[in-house]
């Protein structure tokens, strides 16, 4: 993701409204890599700024994605995530706490062509791997001792 001032000026040259709501937005996500939902992006918003809504977020978050600024995906978790990192990644998530990690790994060889699904151009290939991260695999070890 840009930094925070190149996606102010970016938002001028689209022709998107500049706030001080969305710039304290774009420093948020700057260099963020927890893949946080548009709700806690906002908690972390309205505890410098009380008075920005939810909804100035969300236009905000889907702003963002459409100008591929940053990536918005769903877990099965229930919210939708994003993410700052544009970079062609995967991601790994924790089970029992949702926390979501970056892995990076070619998997070229799992790449369709239209050969092998008719009809269809796959653009991209995103695996998602599920388990537990250490802290709760730490604390599941530990219960299972007791």
């Amino acid at each position: 993701m840009r930094t925070p001032e190149e996606l102010t000026e970016a938002f001028r040259e689209r022709g998107l409204k500049v706030t001080p709501q969305r710039q304290f937005i774009f420093r948020v996500l700057y260099a963020n890599e927890l893949h946080p939902t548009a709700e806690s992006v906002h908690a972390a918003v309205v505890a410098e700024l009380p008075t920005v809504s939810l909804r100035t977020v969300y236009q905000t978050l889907n702003d963002l994605a459409e100008m591929g600024e940053i990536q918005a995906f769903e877990l099965g978790t229930g919210s939708a995530r994003f993410d700052p990192n544009t970079d062609a990644h995967h991601h790994a998530v924790c089970d029992r706490c949702g926390a979501v990690r970056d892995v990076y790994r070619d998997v070229a060889d799992l790449r369709l062509n239209r050969r092998q699904v008719p009809g269809f151009t796959v653009q991209r290939t995103e695996i998602l791997y599920r388990g537990l991260c250490d802290a709760c695999a730490g604390a599941a070890a530990k219960s299972a001792a007791h």
